[in-house]
């Protein structure tokens, strides 16, 4: 019979040695991404008066913040978060958490992120971010990248009738009754159907704006799966003039062009590099269609975006409701964020700011 070990004082550092030494991706984000920088904006978070001193006290709000981008990152649930951060020592670690320390449970995590759905506090934090990507040189210079793409929930039985109301912004007699108490907690009245390219879709859309050089996203805004692309993007254009008075030009598909939206940007001063699109009768000439070619070249970039964030589970959420999916996605695309500044860092070889701070 083998004799029991008796484990030794630096078996854990050792492990968590070889865990870098193996690539965790986990080290390069808390290695690069200044933390503390969102402390200001999540601090509102507890500016709920306590009833009373009793109980626990609230889990640090930045480690919280980190708790959401591990779960993004790696598409769980907030149960599966909570077994992870217990099971994981890269977690641990990313965390600053000790074997001993208090672990968020599943109840915390789903409080935190409701706490920032009723701050409206994710897209502030998506702003925040910014401030980073300024300080270590990743402006937005050149061209703008403009697309969506549908992010699914869990799909509903409803009848014909019920989906006939929810377009009109009703909620069926039947959802209200007493009988039916639990019913309207589990209905996504916010999502909607929609089909492309011959396939339907049930949810949401997250829109973004993405810089043509770095592939970060420099705005974004989210709508039912309804909405047509070309209605978000007065919300996401930079409009800004630079320095020699000069506007980033915009990338898009075919979707995006009209007649009205081609008037508009020149108005603006914004170059247009939108596909232009055939008609019947009127079918793209070949220097049309070259002209296409060469824009899609930089268009579909933005492609990589989704393809990164897909690779997260950024394509679906559990959630409920549109003010619930703007937090998860907005913090998707917060999480892509601060993964590409870190994979830009690495490629540019560009130093950490003296004001970077390590977990």
């Amino acid at each position: 019979m083998k004799k029991p070990t008796q484990p030794g004082f630096f078996d854990i550092a050792e492990r968590t040695t070889k865990l870098t030494a193996m690539g965790d991706p986990l080290v390069g984000l808390n290695a690069e991404i200044n933390w503390e920088i969102f402390r200001s904006d999540l601090d509102k978070i507890h500016t709920k008066a306590r009833k009373s001193n009793a109980g626990a006290k609230p889990i640090d709000v930045a480690l919280m913040f980190k708790v959401l981008v591990l779960q993004q990152l790696n598409n769980l649930s907030d149960d599966r978060i909570e077994y992870q951060i217990r099971d994981r020592l890269s977690f641990m670690r990313f965390l600053g958490l000790q074997l001993e320390d208090r672990v968020p449970d599943a109840k915390t995590v789903w409080l935190f992120r409701e706490r920032l759905k009723e701050l409206n506090l994710t897209e502030t934090l998506f702003t925040r971010f910014h401030e980073q990507l300024t300080q270590r040189g990743y402006v937005a210079k050149s061209g703008q990248m403009i697309d969506a793409t549908f992010v699914e929930v869990p799909r509903q039985r409803n009848t014909r009738e019920e989906n006939s109301l929810l377009k009109e912004d009703a909620i069926p007699i039947d959802w209200g009754k007493k009988e039916n108490k639990n019913m309207l907690a589990q209905k996504d009245t916010d999502a909607r159907w929609t089909k492309k390219n011959n396939e339907n879709h049930y949810g949401f859309k997250n829109h973004i704006n993405a810089d043509q050089a770095h592939k970060l996203i420099q705005t974004y805004t989210v709508t039912d799966a309804s909405v047509h692309d070309s209605q978000a993007i007065d919300e996401l254009l930079d409009k800004r003039a630079d320095a020699n008075g000069d506007k980033r030009p915009v990338y898009a598909d075919s979707a995006y062009r009209s007649k009205e939206r081609e008037a508009d940007l020149a108005e603006q001063n914004i170059s247009s590099q939108i596909c232009e699109k055939g008609s019947r009768g009127h079918p793209l000439t070949e220097e049309q269609k070259a002209d296409n070619h060469t824009k899609s070249k930089v268009r579909s970039r933005v492609e990589h975006i989704f393809g990164a964030q897909a690779q997260m589970g950024g394509h679906w959420v559990r959630t409920i409701g549109l003010l619930r999916a703007k937090v998860k996605i907005g913090m998707m695309n917060l999480a892509y964020n601060m993964v590409r500044l870190v994979q830009l860092i690495r490629r540019d070889g560009i130093g950490a700011p003296a004001t970077a701070k390590v977990a």
